[in-house]
């Protein structure tokens, strides 16, 4: 099987819970040696990485710390950890007063999110918004 090439794009924050059943379903389906996947988040979506916290995901501030509709950052970091690349839009993260220097590690910025979207249509990946 040819790896497939796969771009999910969240740009409101109540449907991460979405993405992460879409992305947990199509992996458990082909297997991560048999997929790029890539997440990009702009528009209010970004508001998971807020830093309404002193460190993303730290849950002893409260439950909305790291959090978005109960969906933890370290939601996030589990899928990054089996391949899935996390992109987020530097013009949403200034609407949205988000501190680049606070996201985790494993979070890559670009300039534009739908920029990006346009870039790897143009490589061949499949645009899927749940």
């Amino acid at each position: 099987m040819n790896r497939l090439k796969v771009l999910f794009h969240v740009n409101e924050s109540n449907r991460w819970q979405v993405v992460f059943g879409n992305i947990n379903n199509f992996i458990n389906d082909i297997g991560p040696q048999n997929a790029d996947i890539e997440v990009l988040a702009n528009g209010e979506a970004v508001s998971i990485f807020g830093n309404k916290c002193s460190q993303v995901g730290d849950v002893s501030q409260g439950p909305s710390c790291g959090t978005v509709e109960g969906a933890p950052v370290n939601q996030l970091k589990k899928l990054s950890e089996m391949g899935v690349k996390f992109v987020v839009c530097r013009n949403a993260l200034k609407a949205e007063s988000i501190d680049e220097d606070s996201l985790p590690a494993f979070v890559v910025v670009v300039p534009a999110g739908i920029t990006e979207i346009a870039k790897k249509q143009a490589e061949g990946y499949a645009y899927i918004k749940p």
